[in-house]
């Protein structure tokens, strides 16, 4: 049974930063690239806190990014226009591939961790439950603090009205899994 759950961390954080790249060089690429792994790993340790629930999303796969890359007009999608079927399987095996390694969750509870740095804060301080990390700060610096320069790279990664698409997808859950039980007020 596969417990790790590297590739669905990597998978989501490529389309992150596919969906909403970085503005400028290679460095605020990489700069953008960490703070999305960053939340991404949180999200995932959050979303799958055991041996157990990393395991059996090795057995059931994470879904892909077909609904994500609707919901944000990212990339081509099943329905659009294609020559022929053979041509959209051969798009996804040869290119795209990794794209039924994003977890749909995982990009969602990433997202709202990335615009709200007070929800990142208590996602980072929640991982010491679970058995993937102590969960210390310093781990995720660049999710909870970040400076001018992180600010500036993922500029577009960061920004709550373009990610309001895919934070919401799964908002309420991600709050359900950082304060169980609590009543929502409307």
């Amino acid at each position: 049974m596969q417990t790790d759950l590297s590739p669905v961390i990597a998978a989501t954080a490529q389309w992150l930063t596919r969906a909403f790249p970085a503005s400028g060089g290679a460095l605020a690429s990489a700069l953008c690239e960490v703070q999305a792994r960053q939340a991404v790993t949180v999200a995932a340790w959050l979303r799958y806190p055991t041996e157990m629930d990393a395991g059996l999303l090795g057995m059931a796969g994470p879904g892909g990014s077909g609904r994500l890359d609707w919901v944000t007009g990212a990339d081509a999608a099943p329905g659009d226009d294609v020559d022929d079927a053979h041509a959209w399987r051969t798009w996804v095996d040869d290119a795209h591939a990794w794209r039924t390694w994003v977890d749909e969750v995982v990009a969602s509870w990433a997202a709202c961790l990335l615009t709200d740095p007070e929800l990142a804060d208590r996602a980072v301080a929640a991982l010491a439950e679970g058995s993937h990390s102590t969960g210390t700060p310093a781990e995720f610096r660049r999710l909870v603090a970040p400076d001018d320069g992180d600010r500036r790279a993922a500029a577009l990664l960061r920004h709550p009205d373009l990610l309001a698409p895919v934070a919401g997808l799964h908002h309420s859950q991600l709050l359900d899994r950082l304060h169980p039980g609590r009543t929502l007020i409307a």
